[in-house]
């Protein structure tokens, strides 16, 4: 079964693509969205539903998206809904982790936790799941894997970042993982 995934990033689409190997998981077409989709909303559940709109009005098919952010206790949940954008307009995971590491360079309490929003337009209908990982933000980054703040990001119960596990393990855990365990529990449901 085909379901189009709200996205372009490549990291993003092999890493649900791992988790739903049952359904024809396929990002954007470029061509067809040759642009960002918006994210305008001040909620992470506002962006994913906000994007999951835009493709389905535009293609009519069984579609999602996620909108996911990084909070951080010590800093007020920052950077939250702006995560992707926390250093600039222009994206850079390298210069958002290094804004973050800069404003807990005198900080003791790291704690943190990405939450993910999962929005599905199915059949027209639209349905929200929400995934979260606690752990801490780590003093250097480490790892090559992922992306993001993946690589100074350690999740609790575990001594290595998500930057320096292997795919399998960080999708047991992480936030995305836990929104699309509850995303593909519906799609069981409604596919019966």
């Amino acid at each position: 079964m085909k379901i189009i995934l709200a996205s372009q990033n490549p990291n993003k689409i092999s890493e649900i693509r791992a988790k739903l190997p049952q359904y024809e998981v396929q990002g954007l077409n470029p061509e067809q969205f040759p642009y960002e989709l918006l994210e305008t909303g001040n909620t992470l559940e506002a962006n994913a539903l906000q994007k999951a709109r835009q493709v389905y009005e535009k293609t009519g098919e069984n579609c999602f998206a996620d909108d996911t952010g990084l909070e951080v206790e010590v800093l007020d949940r920052e950077p939250g809904v702006y995560s992707a954008r926390y250093a600039g307009e222009q994206k850079n995971s390298e210069e958002n982790m290094a804004l973050l590491l800069d404003k807990l360079k005198n900080e003791s309490d790291r704690r943190a936790r990405f939450r993910a929003v999962v929005a599905l337009n199915w059949e027209g209908e639209e349905y929200t799941f929400e995934g979260e990982c606690k752990g801490v933000i780590t003093e250097s980054k480490s790892g090559s894997q992922g992306f993001g703040y993946d690589p100074i990001f350690k999740p609790e119960g575990y001594d290595i970042s998500f930057a320096e596990m292997d795919m399998d393990t960080k999708s047991k855990i992480s936030h995305r993982g836990k929104a699309i365990d509850r995303l593909i529990d519906f799609l069981e449901k409604a596919c019966l």
